[in-house]
Order: C-alpha cells, then structure tokens, then sequence
C-alpha cells in the first residue's frame, strides 16, 4: 500500500513558499505601487506655498498682483458623511513678510478606491487618480454637478524644479492647455513623491481682440494663479 504523505524535501520545500509568500504579503513588498505617495496623508503633515495672484481688468495697466502664503496642514482621520475616512485641511494665510497665520478655510481629502477625492467650498474633485500612470485620463469633476472636465497624467516619475527646490519623481495633471488668438487657458497641477502637491497653475485669459492688436497675445482680461511650494513637513 502507497504511503501518500509527501517525501520530506517536498514538505519541506512547499512549507518554505508558504513561509516566503506570507512574509512578503506581511510587510507589503509584494504590493503594486500605484503611486499613493504623489497625495501623502497623514496627520500633522503641513505644506507652505508661495502664491501669486495676477489680475488683468479691461482698460487697466499693469495686472493688479497679490502675493501671500498659503499653509495647509492635515488634520486628524474622521468618518465623513458617505461613510468614508477623510482627512480635514485646515488652510491658513498671512501676506508676504509677516509671521502670524490666520486662519482660512477648511475643505478635506479621502481616498475611494483609486481616486483621491479633494473637497473644496463644498465641491468634490477628483485631484489625482491611481495607478499612476502617463496618459491616465479622468473627470475631474465627477463628484459634482459641473461639467466634465478632463484631466490627464503627463511626465510620470519626471524631476520637476519649483524655485529653488528640485524634486526627483514627480507627476504632472493637465486639465487644461489651450491657446489660441483670442484667449489663453491653462490649469495644471505638480505632485511629487512623499510629498504632494509642489506647484499649480490655473490662467484664464482673454486677448485684445481689435483689428490693431489681435495675434499680438495683448491682455484684455483675466486672472493667473500659481502656487509654488516653500516649506513641507511634520508639526
């Protein structure tokens, strides 16, 4: 009569992938990287930027500009009303060369799924989308009742320079790149590696569009903003 236990080495080969498959799952090496450390969260992590706000009225020269600095810092973990685990901003300012914060508003972020959800004044936008990956194409305002609004990945694990900073491994979403004779349209955003977001671009122009200076890219009106980050950390 056939024994049927297994030969020893058998055993002891198929206890020793059990073994091996069971760690690797413990310490999460054998996870895919779907790039959820482009929109790290964690409480306590803050975020400084540099912004500048440009705006151009008709019949005004030059653009009216304000600079300030914006802080953002996560708060604790809560249970939002879908039911999910949201992380509250709590966003300060204070004008350039001074040191006191004050605060600013409030808006949040969780993760659903492979979209990072980012309420802002009551709106929910879908800020990045997972895995990351070049070409990744979402709408941006799926959460709400505006129209769609395509967003797409560009540059992928690319370095990216804000200011003085250099960043190795970043990714770039592009909502919007048009231009044209008459008007200039232009909104981005940088995410970097254990970081987050490092730079963001949003430009609504219109052009002077005259028989005397049309194709001449002469402001009319409109607004630019850009976000540049200073300073990151942990409080």
């Amino acid at each position: 009569m056939r024994s049927h236990t297994l030969p020893y080495y058998q055993l002891f080969c198929l206890l020793s992938a059990l073994l091996l498959l069971g760690a690797c799952q413990s310490d999460g090496s054998t996870l895919p990287d779907d790039g959820a450390d482009y929109f790290p969260l964690e409480t306590g992590r803050y975020v400084i930027y540099n912004v500048t706000e440009e705006r151009f009225l008709p019949n005004s020269s030059p653009a009216q500009q304000t600079t300030y600095q914006l802080k953002e810092v996560t708060g604790p973990v809560y249970t939002d009303v879908t039911g999910q685990p949201a992380y509250r901003l709590l966003r300060y300012r204070r004008s350039t060369g001074t040191q006191v914060w004050t605060a600013d508003s409030i808006w949040s972020v969780r993760r659903v799924m492979n979209e990072m959800i980012r309420a802002e004044n009551g709106l929910d936008f879908v800020a990045l989308a997972f895995p990351i990956s070049n070409r990744l194409r979402w709408n941006g305002n799926r959460y709400n009742q505006l129209a769609e609004d395509p967003y797409e990945l560009r540059n992928s694990g690319q370095p990216y320079r804000v200011s003085s900073q250099q960043f190795d491994a970043t990714v770039t979403a592009l909502m919007q790149d048009d231009s044209t004779l008459l008007s200039r349209g232009k909104r981005l955003a940088v995410y970097a590696r254990q970081v987050g977001l490092i730079y963001r671009e949003r430009t609504q122009l219109t052009y002077c569009s005259s028989s005397a200076c049309i194709g001449k890219a002469q402001i009319a009106y409109g607004t630019r903003q850009i976000y540049r980050i200073q300073q990151y950390g942990r409080e």
